[in-house]
């Protein structure tokens, strides 16, 4: 939702400008789809997406691996999200890496919530709700309302920070997480520990991340950049660190967290769709948050029909003959239909098979970009 308008701007901006960009984009599974299709057959822009193989939903690979558009290359990594999206960052400081796109007339920009263009159309989302719950006067104006995001990378909840700070109502911001649950261990305790910390697939793959990179914008707005540079530079070399108690004081004013494993994720699909509504298993972490004595706002982030494995287990469905099959039978419990444009996914030709390791992704890059 956030990138279209973002690449629509971004590529508006590069023509008015003559310039020529090269997009990067990391993503765990719904940014590098959107990323490919908003920038297709731009002329003046070429993208390049990195993925986790084997960490995205089959639905969401089939999606980058059959996208059209000469100006397209999708690349998956020996890794998981968390060594895309540091192989990313390190591309967007490599000083070399630079020098060799400007020779070939390329600024470097990217398409993740590391670009600020980004987190500026999801402020909007929660700005829009807040109006919205005026408008049909499920608040007064004096009364404020509660949103439950679903959160890896945190650019969602950043997002409704600074919508708070700009005058929405928010009363708490509520991080929901999955088995990858530091975030819930940040904003409880103040301590930010990767030492004993192992990425756990789950059945909701694009909250599957341990450094949640927008983090350290927040501590930025809260204690200054001296601070969160002696944090972050903590985080780089001993993969920890922790808050003092006025700190974590400070976050817990606008924020809470929490989290659910697998089975409970499953449970809420299962009972949602009873009562006619189809979610996904991100937006599933979220309803173990909801304060019935308030109003909640829960910010579902994703389709249902990308994450057919999770939804089959969750609704206990059995004898599938493949993954379309699959979708077919779980849109009928759901009482919901699977997008034309995603059974056409099944039949379409793969053009990105290239799987590679994280030390090979800049040589890659810059071969495709000389061909």
């Amino acid at each position: 939702m956030a990138l279209q308008p973002f690449g629509s701007l971004l590529s508006q901006l590069a023509k008015e400008r003559g310039e020529r960009y090269l997009i990067m984009c990391a993503t765990s599974g719904d940014t590098g789809p959107a990323t490919l299709q908003t920038f297709a057959n731009d002329e003046n822009i070429k993208v390049v997406c990195l993925y986790p193989d084997g960490g995205t939903s089959e639905v969401q690979k089939l999606q980058m691996q059959t996208m059209q558009g000469e100006n397209l290359k999708v690349f998956g990594i020996k890794g998981d999200f968390d060594d895309a999206q540091k192989a990313l960052k390190t591309l967007l400081a490599n000083d070399k890496f630079k020098a060799e796109l400007k020779k070939k007339r390329l600024k470097l920009s990217a398409a993740n919530s590391v670009n600020f263009g980004r987190i500026l159309f999801q402020i909007i989302y929660h700005a829009y709700a807040y109006a919205n719950l005026l408008k049909q006067k499920a608040l007064k104006a004096n009364e404020s309302f509660d949103i439950i995001v679903p959160s890896g990378n945190f650019g969602n909840a950043l997002g409704a920070y600074y919508a708070k700070k700009m005058g929405a109502k928010i009363g708490k911001i509520k991080i929901a997480s999955n088995a990858n649950n530091i975030l819930t261990q940040f904003f409880t305790t103040g301590v930010y520990d990767l030492r004993d910390k192992k990425l756990v697939k789950t059945i909701s793959p694009a909250m599957d991340i341990l450094i949640s990179s927008n983090v350290e914008r927040l501590l930025f707005d809260k204690f200054g950049s001296g601070r969160t540079n002696e944090l972050m530079q903590s985080l780089a070399k001993n993969k920890f660190y922790k808050l003092i108690k006025q700190e974590l004081e400070a976050l817990q004013e606008d924020f809470e967290a929490s989290w659910c494993d697998d089975n409970e994720c499953e449970a809420y699909i299962a009972k949602l769709a009873k009562d006619g509504y189809a979610i996904d298993p991100h937006t599933a972490t979220c309803f173990k948050m909801v304060d019935a004595s308030r109003i909640n706002v829960i910010t579902s982030t994703a389709h249902w029909v990308k994450f057919t494995p999770s939804m089959i287990k969750a609704c206990q469905i059995k004898d599938t003959k493949d993954e379309k099959d699959a979708l077919a039978k779980t849109a009928k419990i759901l009482n919901d239909s699977v997008p034309s444009s995603i059974n056409s996914l099944f039949s379409a030709k793969i053009l990105h098979k290239n799987i590679i390791k994280e030390d090979e992704i800049e040589k890659c890059v810059l071969e495709w970009i000389e061909r």
